[in-house]
């Protein structure tokens, strides 16, 4: 395992949007050199309430040896082309979303390491211990968390820089798992946000229609669900306990009634094309 010596220069740009504002907070933690950057005024203002300075854009990335883009994905391919031109040789370019590099919207030119990292957020089995903890939903303040990471070469060197970044931006973090940018772009978007967050949305919808047509209180319609949810996620996610043979033949029911037999479609790749273009707001990715 090749091991980071020497010192580290980042720019972060996009330093005060909201992803921007959460890497600033732990980057400034950091032992590294960093360099904050950030276009809009109500985002400048934002870095400067973190007692954190504001260095133009061509600045700060001249000598930066990870140049961090925390921009939406529908202007990365724009950022990108003003940025990664003027990059010194072997910087890395570390995006925080699959989406953009899937879709062919880096600008791409030799000698630069294009990398893609994206938080998994605290786990919902996991053990926490503190306040703190508890209330860090998202992750990157208290509660641990994994992350998953693509990088283009096979480049070691590249790669335990890139990781020693992705652990200080995400902290604190468990492990780092590497996989591919298409890898990558399976589970974000199609597995966490077509699927997941869907599913998560659709129980707040399935909670509001047992209160408001059913007329259930509230309050014990939701003690029912959030406390259910925990043992469906415990039960089929890790096996802790069988459902029962009832149970069984009422997830039958709601898998008839809810699920079209053809879902599995979405993991096809014509079908993770067509979902982030949608995302992306372009015509086609350029894979």
């Amino acid at each position: 395992m090749t091991t980071l010596t020497r010192p580290t220069t980042v720019a972060l740009i996009g330093a005060g949007g909201k992803m921007g504002m959460r890497v600033s907070n732990n980057l400034k933690k950091s032992d590294f050199t960093v360099f904050y950057s950030e276009a809009s005024p109500a985002g400048q203002e934002r870095v400067r309430g973190l007692g954190l300075d504001i260095t133009p854009t061509d600045e700060a990335i001249v000598d930066a040896d990870v140049v961090i883009l925390a921009v939406p994905d529908v202007v990365l391919g724009a950022v990108s082309e003003d940025v990664v031109p003027k990059l010194k040789h072997g910087a890395i370019v570390l995006t925080l979303d699959p989406a953009a590099a899937y879709a062919g919207l880096l600008f791409a030119r030799d000698g630069i390491e294009y990398v893609c990292a994206h938080p998994c957020h605290p786990s919902v089995f996991l053990e926490r211990r503190t306040d703190e903890e508890y209330a860090d939903t998202f992750g990157g303040i208290a509660a641990p968390q994994e992350v998953v990471a693509a990088i283009e070469s096979g480049d070691e060197t590249a790669r335990v820089l890139a990781e020693s970044v992705i652990s200080t931006i995400y902290a604190p973090v468990i492990q780092v798992h590497w996989v591919t940018v298409k890898q990558l772009a399976v589970l974000e978007p199609t597995l966490v946000e077509t699927i997941a967050c869907m599913i998560g949305e659709l129980l707040q919808e399935a909670l509001d229609e047992t209160v408001n047509t059913v007329g259930v209180p509230y309050e014990a319609a939701r003690a029912m669900l959030w406390g259910h949810v925990g043992i469906a996620l415990t039960n089929a996610l890790r096996g802790s306990n069988p459902f029962s043979d009832a149970c069984h033949i009422a997830m039958d029911y709601g898998r008839e009634s809810i699920i079209k037999d053809d879902w599995k479609k979405i993991f096809d790749d014509s079908e993770l094309d067509y979902v982030i273009a949608r995302m992306l707001k372009i015509d086609a990715v350029k894979r």
